[in-house]
Formats: structure tokens, sequence, C-alpha cells
């Protein structure tokens, strides 16, 4: 029973509860992201190459087209997907940044510690000891 109550306790300080709420919102914010990167950003970015951003791509090697019509056998780097995934990230790692920076400006900024009061010297210290060693 110790380990189940040591347990219950670790889940439930506070900082463990807040990184979960934290990584729940995340990965809706993700979301949020990933859809206005491929539904408003994405075909903004498209009009300028006359594609759909995400189908983007470098064809090395042209595939042949079966009796079904299907294209099979191209060989392409996908860099419009990758891009749209950078933006995405960019998007994130930004209002990451925000929020972290509102964080700490709200957090009470800790008031320096009051100096403690200086002693002797070293100087002064070995001057003391040699009066007293002369004694």
């Amino acid at each position: 029973m110790g380990f189940l109550k040591e347990f219950k306790d670790f889940a439930m300080k506070g900082n463990l509860v807040d990184i979960a709420v934290g990584f729940v919102m995340g990965a809706a914010f993700n979301k949020v992201v990933s859809s206005f990167t491929g539904g408003i950003v994405s075909p903004l970015i498209g009009l300028l190459f006359n594609a759909d951003f995400n189908d983007l791509k470098y064809v090395i090697n042209e595939g042949t087209v079966n009796d079904a019509g299907e294209k099979v056998g191209e060989i392409a780097v996908m860099y419009g997907e990758f891009l749209t995934n950078v933006i995405d990230f960019l998007i994130v790692a930004f209002v990451m940044f925000l929020v972290v920076k509102g964080v700490n400006k709200m957090k009470k900024k800790e008031e320096p510690a009051p100096e403690a009061p200086k002693g002797p010297s070293q100087e002064e210290l070995l001057a003391e000891i040699r009066d007293l060693l002369k004694k």
C-alpha cells in the first residue's frame, strides 16, 4: 500500500498536474495551428505557385500509368508538406515564446536579498592574528 500512496502523492503534486494540462492544451493548440496553416496559409502561398502548397514536389523519376489510370512508380521529394510542417512549428514556437514571456512578466519580481554585513577583510584578519601572536 505504501507504493500506491507514494505514487498518488507524486501524481497529485501541482507541477505534474500543470504539466499534464499544458500538454493537453498544447496538443489541442497544435491542431488549431495545423488547420490554420493548412486552410489559410497554404492556399495563400499556393496562389504564388499556382498549385496546392501541400502537393508541391520535386519529381526525381516519373512514374508510369497503369491500366486503372493510376500513376505508379513515381519517386518525388514532397517539399510542400515539409514546408507546411515547418510553418506549423514556427507558429507554435512563436506562440509558446509569447506565453512564456507573459508568464515570466506576471511572476512577482523577487527583491534581491539584503547583503550580509561585511566583516573584516582577509588582510585585516591576518594583521589581527599577527598582532595577537606578537603579544
